[in-house]
């Protein structure tokens, strides 16, 4: 497992961006971890929003963030990444980090080995 540091949340406007980060550390060999974002609105189950795949994988995205969030990672700072923009009201939650080694499936929590706290984000109207 690696430990995930998550960092980048706060407040913004409606039609604002943000970007998350999350840093890994432990013995990584971090280009051959999948590493998704998932978030958890208050009242609500953990979604998955986009995720990077394992060595040569490609991204992946919810329907209701695909056009207004990227991820990307930066694998020689064991980083990942999610800008966030045009954010609405309905993105507010807390945004969680994961890692994992499988290469399919993974927009399932289940995929997922290591979780970082979490950050939140408040989208004001």
């Amino acid at each position: 497992q690696v430990q995930l540091d998550v960092s980048g949340g706060g407040l913004v406007q409606a039609g604002g961006s943000l970007r998350l980060s999350c840093a890994a550390s432990g013995r990584t060999f971090f280009s051959s971890y999948a590493m998704g974002w998932f978030r958890q609105a208050p009242g609500k189950e953990r979604e998955f929003v986009a995720v990077s795949g394992r060595i040569g994988g490609s991204t992946d995205y919810a329907d209701s963030v695909k056009g207004r969030f990227t991820i990307s990672r930066d694998d020689a700072k064991n980083t990942v990444y999610l800008q966030m923009n045009s954010l609405t009201p309905e993105d507010t939650a807390v945004y969680y980090c994961a890692a994992g080694r499988r290469y399919s499936g993974l927009r399932d929590a289940m995929a997922y080995d290591s979780w970082g706290q979490g950050t939140r984000v408040t989208v004001s109207s």
